[in-house]
């Protein structure tokens, strides 16, 4: 069972137009209405898998309980955390040329009790099943402090489970002193963690080299389009995949991390699985998540021989 804890979960609608023009009245062409989070998303991920998973958040007013209606009627369990501010509500607009369009509401501030309630929602769930994984994701909600997330690492680790986190800037900063079993960055998420440009995949391969030595078990880095890399004691992989149209990328870097974890967590098979999955995600509309059926492992490359001269295609400065 992999375990999702999402401090700062979100109701999200997606709608699909032909141009997104500013100032004019503009005809959608689809929409959709999905729970929201990048933990809610792994979970989502699991179970279009078929894998069982828990999703433990705070919920608080319509929103709310709207997200957790949707995760129960995609087979989700969810442990909520009840809180007094209402979730949020975020907006997407996605063109047909892959462009999305993001509007992200802050979200409720969480008091100190809802916030230790959080953490003890996680301890108990860990503690009632067996859980492979506590998968920890997103930014954290005001009221969370960003040593939020090294707390609850530390807990996890205590009670002897392993971390996967995926988040950014102080809060994971804070958190690879606790040393979490896996953290997930993107390239520019990388690039601000060592506090320097990565215009190669070289680059990306040193700075995650570096989030290693600043506590990270692996590194698992997604780098759009040009790929993923993953870094642990065992050697460095270097994934990719070809993808023949990008309808949307929301929510694909979560369906990687879910199908690296899925596959076991370490190795060359994982990353293979956790690029199948993001290359599957960015072909479906929203933040659809794939099932086997829409995975194509045929189209996936994974080499030992990381191309270190190869120019990233969306280099960070």
């Amino acid at each position: 069972m992999i375990l999702t804890v999402t401090p700062n979960p979100s109701l999200d609608r997606t709608y699909e137009v032909l141009s997104l023009d500013r100032g004019e009245v503009i005809r959608a062409t689809g929409e959709r209405m999905d729970p929201g989070g990048k933990g809610v998303n792994v979970s989502r991920a699991v179970a279009a898998a078929g894998r069982r998973t828990v999703a433990v958040l705070p919920l608080g007013g319509a929103p709310g309980a709207l997200v957790a209606d949707l995760l129960h009627a995609q087979g989700i369990e969810v442990a909520p955390v009840p809180v007094a501010g209402a979730t949020r509500s975020n907006i997407a607009v996605a063109e047909p040329d892959g462009t999305l369009t993001k509007i992200n509401a802050p979200g409720p501030e969480l008091s100190a009790a809802e916030a230790e309630l959080l953490l003890e929602t996680v301890r108990a769930q860990y503690r009632a099943a067996d859980t492979t994984w506590i998968t920890c994701c997103g930014s954290l909600p005001r009221g969370l402090a960003p040593s939020w997330y090294a707390d609850l690492v530390a807990r996890a680790h205590a009670a002897g489970a392993r971390i996967a986190l995926d988040t950014s800037g102080p809060a994971l900063v804070a958190a690879l002193r606790e040393r979490p079993d896996v953290v997930k960055p993107n390239a520019e998420e990388l690039a601000e963690a060592v506090g320097r440009p990565l215009a190669t995949v070289g680059d990306a391969a040193k700075a995650a080299e570096e989030l290693r030595g600043m506590g990270a078990g692996a590194v698992l880095a997604s780098l759009g389009a040009d790929g993923q890399l993953l870094v642990e004691d065992a050697g460095t992989w270097f994934g990719s995949a070809r993808v023949d149209a990008v309808r949307s990328n929301v929510g694909a870097g979560d369906s990687s991390l879910a199908g690296f974890l899925i596959a076991g967590g370490s190795g060359p098979e994982a990353l293979a699985s956790a690029v199948a999955h993001g290359a599957a995600a960015v072909q479906l509309p929203g933040s659809v998540m794939p099932t086997p059926a829409d995975l194509d492992l045929a189209a996936v490359k994974v080499t030992s021989k990381v191309p270190v001269d190869r120019a990233l295609r969306e280099p960070v400065s």
